[in-house]
């Protein structure tokens, strides 16, 4: 990992529950496997969604019927108990006190006594009433910063467990290959190297609870056809291998990570979770994953459904359990029918005890084969404390991205100052697709948030003073209403600073304008916010642009005219006084976007992997080149670098050792994020123009200089060749550092040596040491 600091500093296992490796465990699995009737096997296969209706909050979840009562349906035991806490708004402690009387009951009314698997949703905290709400997975991308995710992530691991919690449903490592895809908020970054940092760390510190991460979604599901969810997948097989499988296999060989969930993508007309080149070929027979592959939800009965390679459910029951996956999630809609598979002789009962073990090792892992629930359940849990709300803080403030400014921001003291924008006064804004309040307690109007959630008028509000503050809304997110503009003319034309507070509103299924079932077919703003800046740049007020969004859009257009503009993704309960502490200049921007920012969205798919051709250059007319690149972000210091060094020469199976002298030549002190890059200019496939090979945040006062040293594993510069077989090849290498992908401080060096092949055993972590 290129960040060194604490505990999840290098690629060492994750921690795993008290019987993990126990060299009695797998017979004691085993022998509990061999007491089992083929309904007892079964039901440890499925989960159980206790839902009401017009709860809608999975795809197509009104096609599948109820599943009757939860204490008939587990008569025979439970694999998985869905999202206890996170279906509706619930008080935890009234619910934990049912849990454990559930869970109680399996224990001594069921004839095995075998617990339930409690999972939940937790990519942006606990999807749970009350609970800490922190910055979406673009943020944490954005913040490059490891430590700080493994801690927030050990956070919501603490909140998870105390609550009877086992297993939660993140990280997402789906690498982003089309901002126009709705799920583009759930996503880390467009580079799987920074995925996989920032994935793993993740991993780690959820699991360092005692808690199972679930990595999502495995794997193809954000290269669909022209970022539209669920279409098809046509990736080439050395796509998948360089790019989307990256951070997947480093969550898994280096963090650990004990489940997997099916991507509910057809990759070249195969559904991944009837593919078991991927489920068992991929993650067992080349990765060595021994844990858990689950189904994204209702994705086992979509075989027969939507993709239409099974007659019924029936058979995609026997075609997903024979790919691998081992759990069906949400219900048991498909893999209930196992049982009469069996009997009938077209499912031969050893793939039903293959994954019935799978699990049971599992629940011995996190110590339910040995529960009781005899315990006092807890009689409350601050879900939302204040080290929730400082981790939640401090994340914010690093992800904030300062993409332009001509030196209006940080605006001084005594300005009056105009908030306008249909962003700017809704706390719904600074939260993702998955967070609870937009994924669950949208569909209970009249219920409290549950949290304090200042909004950006507010936080704008307390920083500045109210009496220089003045408010207008201009528009909705997404609608062609535009009767509030002369209202925003008017406040803007007041102030002497215009901020304009802009961008989507997540939601589910076409109830937003980004998240799951939210696609666009462009990249223009929503609605008619564009318009409404035009009106007030028309004013003639400096324009401070705050983009509050869950995708990147294509706003070339405003870098130029307004005054600064600032992207804010998706920041959680704390990202409203981010914010305003960056406009204020108390907090100093750093972070550096994770994705590129568009200039068309015509001009999509584009990644800033892409090679030479990639680029359009002068053999088309139309370019590529994106308005601000992957990495960028501005600072209200300046850095300056020097000094690069890298070794002449560098064993094709060895390491890289580079250094840099970086030095912070302005007047305040703040964090740069050091980035180094690779280009292999002659291969034996074409290769990127540009590949993050490491990267290290580091804090600097003014004039201070510091020498980070990046040491780079030549795996880092592996592909796969023409034989589909990943390797390092020989060969001069340009290096490079800077604020961004673009070239600042330059070497080279020469691999030398025999092409060596990557293997499990290959290091895939750079290292970095500030000194």
């Amino acid at each position: 990992m290129t960040e060194v600091r604490g505990a999840v500093a290098g690629p060492v296992p994750a921690q795993a529950g008290p019987d993990h490796d126990r060299p009695d465990g797998e017979a004691r699995v085993r022998e509990l496997l061999g007491r089992m009737t083929i309904e007892e096997k079964v039901a440890q296969l499925v989960g159980f969604w206790e839902k009401e209706d017009g709860e809608s909050v999975a795809p197509l979840q009104g096609e599948f019927a109820d599943v009757g009562r939860l204490e008939d349906f587990s008569r025979h035991g439970l694999g998985h108990l869905t999202r206890a806490y996170g279906t509706r708004p619930v008080d935890a402690a009234a619910r934990a006190s049912w849990l454990w009387k559930f869970q109680s009951d399996l224990v001594t009314g069921t004839r095995l006594g075998i617990p339930a698997i409690v999972h939940e949703e937790c990519l942006t905290g606990l999807s749970a009433w009350k609970a800490a709400t922190f910055p979406t997975p673009l943020a944490w991308g954005a913040a490059f910063d490891p430590e700080l995710v493994a801690e927030m992530a050990a956070a919501i691991g603490a909140s998870m467990r105390a609550l009877g919690v086992h297993q939660g449903l993140a990280p997402v490592l789906d690498v982003i290959r089309d901002p126009r895809w709705g799920r583009v908020d759930e996503c880390i970054a467009e580079d799987p190297y920074l995925v996989g940092t920032i994935g793993t760390a993740y991993v780690r510190g959820l699991q360092s609870q005692g808690v199972h991460a679930t990595l999502k979604h495995f794997v193809g599901y954000s290269a669909s056809r022209a970022g539209r969810n669920f279409a098809p997948v046509h990736a080439g097989p050395r796509e998948i291998a360089d790019v989307l499988l990256l951070p997947f296999e480093m969550a898994i060989l280096d963090g650990d990570a004990r489940s997997v969930m099916h991507s509910y993508a057809e990759i070249d007309g195969v559904p991944v979770a009837a593919d078991p080149t991927m489920l068992t070929g991929v993650l067992r027979d080349r990765w060595g994953f021994d844990g858990t592959v689950v189904a994204d939800y209702f994705g086992v009965a979509f075989l027969n459904l939507l993709h239409h390679v099974a007659g019924d459910h029936a058979e995609a029951a026997v075609q997903a359990l024979t790919a691998g996956v081992d759990v069906e999630l949400p219900t048991g809609d498909a893999y209930l029918t196992l049982r009469e598979s069996v009997r009938a002789g077209t499912l031969d009962e050893a793939l039903v005890d293959r994954a019935v073990l799978r699990v049971l090792r599992q629940k011995l892992e996190l110590g339910l084969l040995d529960a009781t629930f005899t315990e006092e359940p807890p009689p409350a849990v601050d879900l939302d404390s204040p080290e929730h709300r400082s981790i939640a803080r401090r994340l914010a403030e690093q992800s904030v991205v300062l993409v332009a400014n001509d030196g209006v921001l940080p605006v001084p003291a005594g300005r009056r100052v105009a908030v306008i924008g249909p962003n700017a006064d809704r706390q719904g804004a600074l939260f993702g697709c998955y967070s609870f309040l937009n994924h669950v307690l949208v569909q209970h109007p009249g219920v409290e948030t549950g949290i304090e959630v200042p909004t950006v008028l507010d936080a704008v509000r307390d920083e500045f003073g109210h009496h220089l503050v003045s408010w207008a809304r201009g528009c909705d997110v997404d609608t062609d209403d535009r009767s509030g503009f002369d209202e925003a003319v008017a406040a803007a034309a007041a102030a002497e600073v215009a901020v304009l507070v802009v961008g989507d509103h997540a939601g589910l299924f076409g109830r937003g304008t980004v998240g799951e079932g939210c696609d666009r077919d462009d990249l223009e703003l929503p609605g008619v916010q564009r318009d409404l800046v035009e009106a007030v740049l028309a004013t003639g007020t400096p324009v401070v642009l705050v983009l509050v969004t869950g995708r990147p859009y294509a706003v070339d257009w405003a870098l130029s005219r307004c005054a600064a503009v600032v992207q804010a993704f998706f920041p959680g309960e704390e990202g409203a006084g981010a914010l305003a502490g960056a406009l204020a200049g108390r907090v100093n921007p750093s972070g550096r976007l994770p994705v590129s920012l568009p200039r068309s969205a015509g001009a999509q798919p584009y990644s800033y992997l892409h090679p030479t051709l990639g680029a359009g250059n002068e053999v088309t007319n139309l370019s590529t080149t994106p308005a601000a690149p992957f990495g960028h972000g501005l600072s209200y210091t300046t850095f300056a670098y020097a000094d690069l060094t890298a070794p002449a020469t560098a064993p094709t199976g060895g390491m890289l050792p580079v250094t840099v002298r970086v030095t912070n030549t302005g007047a305040v002190a703040g964090d740069d994020v050091v980035q180094l890059y690779g280009h292999d200019p002659v291969a034996s496939v074409t290769r990127p123009v540009a590949q993050l090979l490491g990267y290290r945040r580091v804090h600097l006062a003014p004039g201070q200089s510091v020498t980070v040293e990046l040491t780079v594993p030549t795996t880092r510069l592996a592909f796969s060749d023409r034989t589909l077989t990943r390797v390092v090849e020989p060969g001069e290498v340009e290096l490079w550092v800077g604020t961004s992908v673009r070239r600042d401080a330059e070497a080279l060096t020469t691999l030398v040596g025999a092409t060596v092949p990557v293997t499990n055993a290959s290091a895939r972590w750079t290292t970095s040491e500030v000194r």
